[in-house]
């Protein structure tokens, strides 16, 4: 046999393996009985274009905790919770699709934390570690709410309330005001104590404080987050 010959069976013998289900995807999501879930149709057409009605499919589940709403790709097969599973099975149509596997453990990602979210809730800690470092938590001075509202006149989002006033070595306060979906608590003066329904929301504004003290290799000074 030839170098040629051998060299193309090997790259077939590759690529006769079987392509392998979303080890994320397949995984059930429990649902607990504090909460109440609206499905959409439960299978449509993969090939449905996803800017046309029928495509716009939306997850949303409400507990004690709020509300919060998942978009699912024409790909995704939503299986309900019934009496023998009490779960939400998530599938594609075509699991040796690419783009239908890229999807498919992202949505029960989605789908699971936005469950979670609405009954028990994400909490974050984040620490600042440096010497006179602290933050404390203040009420908006109400001329800058006054000031808020004069920019943005028609828009119906509530405005935030509270801001972070935090001391990290500059001349002067770092002040980061605090969503009004965030709830942000200071037991100790370097320990800030972040929580929320929406977990990239979270993770984000987290993210958001972390940018004012990035990690220094010398001194050892930095926001973190635990």
């Amino acid at each position: 046999m030839s170098f040629s010959k051998a060299t193309s069976s090997a790259f077939r013998q590759l690529h006769t393996s079987a392509t392998r289900n979303s080890h994320i995807g397949k995984v059930p999501i429990a649902v607990p009985s504090s909460v109440t879930l609206t499905l959409p149709p439960s299978s449509i057409s993969p090939n449905v274009p996803s800017t046309s009605a029928q495509a716009q499919r939306t997850f949303l589940v409400t507990g004690p905790l709020g509300s919060a709403s998942v978009p699912i790709s024409p790909a995704v097969i939503l299986t309900p919770p019934s009496s023998e599973v009490p779960a939400i099975t998530i599938s594609v149509h075509d699991p040796t699709a690419k783009a239908q596997r890229s999807v498919w453990g992202l949505t029960r990602t989605l789908i699971n934390n936005a469950v979670t979210g609405v009954s028990a809730g994400f909490n974050l800690e984040v620490r600042l570690v440096g010497v006179g470092y602290r933050a404390a938590i203040e009420p908006i001075p109400p001329v800058f709410l006054e000031l808020a509202k004069q920019q943005n006149p028609g828009s119906s989002d509530p405005l935030p309330r509270e801001r972070l006033n935090i001391k990290l070595g500059f001349a002067h306060p770092v002040l980061i005001d605090i969503p009004p979906d965030i709830k942000a608590a200071v037991p100790a003066p370097t320990k800030i104590i972040l929580n929320g329904t929406d977990k990239q929301k979270l993770g984000q504004f987290a993210a958001k404080i972390r940018q004012w003290r990035k990690p220094e290799p010398y001194r050892g000074k930095e926001i973190k987050k635990k």
